[in-house]
């Protein structure tokens, strides 16, 4: 046998620098991309906590000369803050329960179940991803009109019944890697599709579920033009409320206090990112990468 020697102390110590520079550049970038994500949220917070001439100083006014936290007060108590909350909770909440669950059992049909034309339809379904909210959302806008739905929150029911394209892709991404056996097993035992998909599927795709549901509800609940154009001002939503009824008495917006109300609607998505992101970052990399 041959011994084998360790490399020389200089070669060592060359390593270790190299590897710490790394690390140093690699930890650099990441504070730095860091910074760019949060520096608009730290404006908003700035703005929220200054007056309305510091607002419209030119040159820029950075920091306030003193930080008015009564704006956060003023802007929670000169609308029904909660009230209108309370309206973006349900519709959120809705929204994402329907879409998640109906977007998990259209992604099990595509991943499981053969029928002619499967494969166009989920071209279809895929291209339909690339159409803007714009271009469906007059045309639903008049059916809704039509149908007597304007003014309620059924919009939010039926399109979560109909399912959401790009969820409906990942659920199909996650069930196609599932094996086929637990499938020819439960089939086996006289299980029909929808109790395969209840009872096996559905209980081992909570990773995806996660993902499904805080991308439907951040979006819900950060919707603007659907609200504004569906719901009138008592039943419509925080986002909404926000940007339209923060006003003087000449009409005018008030900007410190939308920018505190922005801060305090804000909050709620981030902690519950914060709360479930493991599992978001777990359901997109399980699903979307197969």
């Amino acid at each position: 046998m041959t011994a084998t020697s360790l490399p020389p102390k200089s070669l060592r110590n060359d390593l270790r620098v190299r590897v710490r520079t790394k690390r140093l550049v690699l930890y650099t970038v990441l504070v730095s991309v860091t910074g760019l994500f949060l520096g608009p949220f730290g404006w908003l917070v700035l703005s929220g906590l200054k007056t309305q001439g510091e607002l419209a100083a030119s040159p820029v006014h950075w920091l306030p000369d003193v930080f008015q936290w009564h704006n956060f007060a003023d802007a929670f108590t000169q609308i029904d803050f909660l009230g209108y909350a309370r309206n973006s909770l349900i519709i959120s909440l809705l929204y994402a329960t329907l879409v998640t669950v109906s977007s998990a059992w259209v992604g099990f049909g595509f991943a499981r179940l053969d029928a002619p034309g499967k494969k166009v339809l989920f071209g279809v379904l895929l291209g339909s991803m690339m159409l803007p909210q714009m271009v469906t959302l007059l045309p639903t806008y008049l059916i809704f009109a039509k149908a007597g739905m304007v003014d309620t929150y059924w919009p939010w029911v039926l399109w979560g019944l109909s399912a959401a394209p790009y969820l409906v892709f990942l659920f199909r991404q996650f069930f196609a890697g599932m094996p086929r056996e637990l499938e020819e097993a439960a089939i086996v035992d006289g299980c029909g599709y929808m109790s395969v998909f209840w009872r096996i599927f559905l209980p081992q795709s909570w990773s995806v579920l996660s993902a499904g549901f805080i991308i439907s509800f951040t979006w819900t609940w950060g919707d603007y033009i659907a609200p504004q154009l569906l719901l009138s001002t008592d039943r419509t939503t925080l986002a909404v409320a926000v940007m339209t009824t923060y006003v003087n008495e000449g009409g005018a917006p008030v900007p410190q206090l939308q920018a505190a109300a922005s801060v305090m609607y804000v909050v709620p998505i981030l902690l519950i990112f914060l709360v479930a992101q493991r599992g978001f970052v777990a359901g997109m990399s399980t699903s979307g990468l197969k």
